[in-house]
């Protein structure tokens, strides 16, 4: 399960990094976004993040039975805290993978946007340029179509301030990406220190099992 989960969060995260920077294999990522996004994909997508948040409950339910346990007994036991660790670390990762896939939905919302934003602007300059250059017409014919280039300006503008606010939340979230790879590489370590005290752990279990089974050896004899 949790080799899983950090196969499944590794492979976000390049999904992310593949969405934020212009290259040649981001224009592949959204094509397979976009085929996801068609016929049941979304169906599917939801279904498994909608296990994945009950798994990730099912994990802060156990964490809280083992915390009321460890509050009747006054400490938690070593068996507890190996389950509390890696119940914890479950919960981490899927509220990651969860994040992560909020986060490349909005990235690719964002950047088919920007595409369609673009399209319109050259869209609206070409008609800006054929009225420049029909602008020789009469004096009525000429005020109408400086009204109307009054209109495209406006239109142009409105568009470019739009493409602005697009392109900040774009970078908002790639901060958010990058902030987000420093906090898995901050848990990779720590998951090492608890994979660490869990070998300690049980070190200690296997020699207090050696230590009960001398004895009892000792008063069978």
């Amino acid at each position: 399960m949790i080799q899983l989960l950090f196969t499944l969060l590794a492979a976000e995260v390049a999904v992310v990094f593949l969405l934020l920077f212009k290259t040649p294999f981001r224009k592949l990522a959204v094509l397979g976004l976009d085929r996801v996004k068609r016929g049941r994909g979304p169906v599917m997508a939801k279904t498994v993040a909608g296990t994945i948040f009950i798994v990730l409950g099912s994990s802060v339910y156990s964490m809280s039975k083992i915390r009321e346990r460890s509050s009747e007994i006054g400490s938690l036991t070593p068996t507890d805290q190996v389950l509390m660790s890696r119940h914890l670390l479950e919960a981490s990762l899927m509220g990651y993978s969860l994040f992560l896939a909020l986060i490349i939905d909005r990235l690719h919302h964002y950047i088919r946007e920007l595409r369609g934003l673009r399209k319109s602007v050259e869209a609206v300059t070409k008609q800006n340029r054929a009225l420049e250059e029909a602008k020789n017409g009469s004096s009525e014919e000429s005020k109408a179509k400086e009204k109307q280039l009054s209109e495209l300006h406006e239109k142009v503008k409105q568009l470019e301030l739009d493409s602005e606010s697009r392109l900040n939340e774009a970078k908002a979230a790639e901060a958010n990406a990058f902030a987000l790879k420093r906090q898995s590489e901050d848990f990779l370590l720590e998951y090492d220190r608890m994979l660490e005290e869990n070998q300690n752990l049980r070190s200690q279990l296997e020699s207090i099992d050696r230590l009960l089974s001398h004895t009892d050896s000792k008063k069978s004899s």
